[in-house]
C-alpha cells in the first residue's frame, strides 16, 4: 500500500495522491480501541522487541559465518522537520547499538566534494551483518543540487542512472536496501519549526536555512517525484504519510518487520560440539 508504483521511469510519481495525514493499513476501531495513537505506540514497542531479535540473528550469522551473511540499509528521505531524527529514535532505536550502523549525510566536505558523489555513500555503507540507517543520502544530490542550482542538469541527471546501478550492486552483493519518504504537509511543517522556534530545548535544531527550503516546497515536491520514479529499478521506495508521527512509527516498525520476514535470518549453528562442550563444564565443577 505504501510502495510507490510509478507507471514509467519517464512519469513523475503523484506526490498530491498520498494524504501525508492519512493512516493507510491502520486497523479499525475494533483492532486499535478508542485511542489509536495509544495503540499504535504499544505495537511500535511490541514490534521493536520482535526487530531486536532479527538484528541479532543477522548481526550473529554475520560474525559466524561472514560469507553468507546479509546486511539491512534503510535509507530515510524528508522534507526539513520531516520525523526523520524521530523514526531513527523510536524504530531504530529498539535494536542493539552494537549491531546498528547510522549515518547522517549533510553538505559534503572540501575532501567530498573532490570526489564522486557516491564516495562518502560507498564509505558509510553497513558491514556484513549490521543495519544500517542513512539518515538523508544520495538522494541529496538530485534533490538539494538540483533545486539549489548547485549543478547544472548536465550534472545531476546522470545520476539517476549511477544511483540505479550503484543500488543494483548493493542488492546483489546481499543488502536488502529500504527507501523510504517521510511525506509531511506544508502546514505540518510550519507547526513543526514553530514549536522549535518556541521551545528552548529544541531551538538548536532550528537553522534559518529551512526556511530557504520552504520557499522552495513545491521545487523540492518536483525532485522527489521524480526521484521516486527514476529511482527503483533494484530497490522499491516507499511513501510513508508523517503528519502523525504515531502513524510513522508505526508503518515504518511494518516495513522493517516485513524486510527482515522475508530475509528469513535463523541463527547460526556453532562449530562445535555442543554436547562436548556441557560435559567439559560438568567436569569443571
Amino acid at each position: 500500500m505504501l510502495r510507490v508504483e510509478s507507471e514509467s521511469p519517464d512519469v513523475p510519481v503523484d506526490l498530491t495522491a498520498v494524504d501525508p495525514g492519512s493512516t493507510p493499513g491502520l486497523p479499525g476501531r475494533k483492532v486499535t480501541g478508542s485511542d489509536p495513537k495509544l495503540w499504535a505506540r504499544g505495537e511500535v514497542e511490541r514490534i521493536g522487541a520482535e526487530l531486536a531479535t532479527q538484528q541479532e540473528m543477522l548481526f550473529a550469522r554475520g560474525t559466524i559465518e561472514p560469507e553468507l551473511g546479509r546486511s539491512v540499509l534503510l535509507v530515510l528521505q524528508a522534507m526539513d522537520c520531516g520525523g526523520k531524527d524521530g523514526a531513527v529514535k523510536r524504530v531504530a532505536g529498539a535494536m542493539n547499538p552494537l549491531g546498528l550502523h547510522i549515518r547522517a549525510f549533510g553538505p559534503p566536505t572540501e575532501e567530498e566534494r573532490r570526489h564522486d558523489f557516491l564516495w562518502r555513500i560507498r564509505k558509510s555503507l553497513p558491514p556484513v551483518g549490521y543495519v544500517g540507517v542513512f539518515n538523508r543520502s544520495h538522494y541529496e544530490d538530485v534533490l538539494v543540487v538540483r533545486v539549489n542550482g548547485l549543478a547544472p542538469e548536465s550534472v545531476w541527471r546522470p545520476r539517476y542512472k549511477k544511483i540505479n546501478d550503484f543500488e543494483r550492486k548493493l542488492v546483489d552483493s546481499g543488502t536488502a536496501v529500504v527507501k523510504v519518504m517521510l511525506h509531511i504537509s506544508r502546514d505540518e511543517q510550519r507547526e513543526r519549526l514553530v514549536r522549535r522556534l518556541d521551545d528552548p530545548t529544541k531551538q538548536w535544531k532550528f537553522n534559518p536555512d529551512d526556511l530557504d527550503s520552504r520557499a522552495s516546497w513545491d521545487d523540492y515536491q518536483a525532485a522527489y517525484a521524480e526521484a521516486l520514479a527514476r529511482c527503483a529499478d533494484a530497490a522499491p521506495w516507499y511513501v510513508l504519510p508523517a503528519d502523525r508521527k504515531w502513524y510513522r512509527d508505526w508503518a515504518l516498525s511494518h516495513l522493517l518487520r516485513e524486510t527482515f520476514a522475508d530475509l528469513k535470518l535463523t541463527y547460526p549453528k556453532p562449530d562445535y560440539d555442543v554436547a562436548a562442550q556441557r560435559r567439559r563444564l560438568e567436569a569443571d565443577g
